[in-house]
């Protein structure tokens, strides 16, 4: 396979990530993974590795552990609603949102934001204008915010995961991240010490501004994680008044 790598992103990604050509792929991988861009390629060339159901939302995600690297959770972009019907992984557009993605996590997590660790993107151009995409991030341990309140009985714990999950989405608006799609699935809970941590997943659409998100915007991203509540727990059997009081930070 060919690669040939090339000078380190520029337009606010940090130097930290290159862009390497990899067969059909555009990666844009954290220097520490350059060496494993064939090996990564590769991977996605392998039959049924894209197209098969995976985990995380839309069912779009996959592990990929590779030898001497970093086990990495790998994400590919799928549409959702209408679109997906005629369009599932094909997207338009000459800035492909993973860029845009890879730039917003970087500099979140620069700022503190707790995140899925950014390692990288790739895109296949399919023709001009055409193109699918992949982002990847170190894979960590744990279950989705959704998956643990269903697990875990004990009240006294899920009380201390919410409040956690509340910390992380306060220091988020606090460091001007605005998270276009919040909700239970991309609130990854992940063992920290004796504890638990809360991190942010899925910034494809986000936003990052140079100060603190407050106001309708606040409100707004308030909105959609209690929607979110509601839709997945219509009878509140996991999420009662005093959860819902601790994630609703409107």
């Amino acid at each position: 396979m060919n690669i040939a790598k090339e000078p380190p992103l520029r337009a606010g990604v940090s130097r930290d990530f290159s862009r390497i050509s990899a067969g059909p792929y555009q990666l844009y991988l954290r220097a520490d993974l350059a060496s494993h861009a064939s090996a990564i390629a590769a991977a996605f060339r392998q039959p049924g590795a894209l197209a098969s159901k995976g985990a995380g939302n839309r069912g779009s995600g996959f592990r990929l552990t590779l030898p001497a690297a970093p086990e990495l959770f790998v994400r590919r972009s799928r549409r959702g609603g209408a679109m997906r019907l005629l369009f599932e992984d094909i997207y338009f557009g000459f800035q492909p949102r993973p860029l845009s993605e890879l730039r917003v996590a970087a500099e979140a997590a620069r700022r503190g934001v707790p995140l899925a660790e950014p390692m990288g993107a790739a895109v296949q151009w399919v023709a001009p204008g055409l193109y699918r995409g992949l982002f990847l991030t170190r894979a960590a341990a744990g279950m989705t915010l959704w998956e643990f309140l269903r697990t875990d009985d004990d009240p006294s714990v899920r009380a201390h995961v919410l409040e956690r999950a509340r910390e992380a989405i306060e220091t988020m608006l606090r460091n001007g991240l605005q998270h276009a799609d919040l909700n239970l699935e991309n609130l990854f809970v992940t063992p920290h010490g004796e504890s638990f941590a809360v991190i942010i997943l899925d910034l494809d659409k986000a936003r990052l501004d140079d100060r603190p998100v407050s106001g309708s915007a606040r409100r707004r991203i308030a909105a959609r994680l209690m929607r979110s509540a509601h839709k997945l727990d219509p009878r509140g059997a996991f999420l009662d008044t005093a959860a819902l009081t601790i994630l609703n930070f409107a």
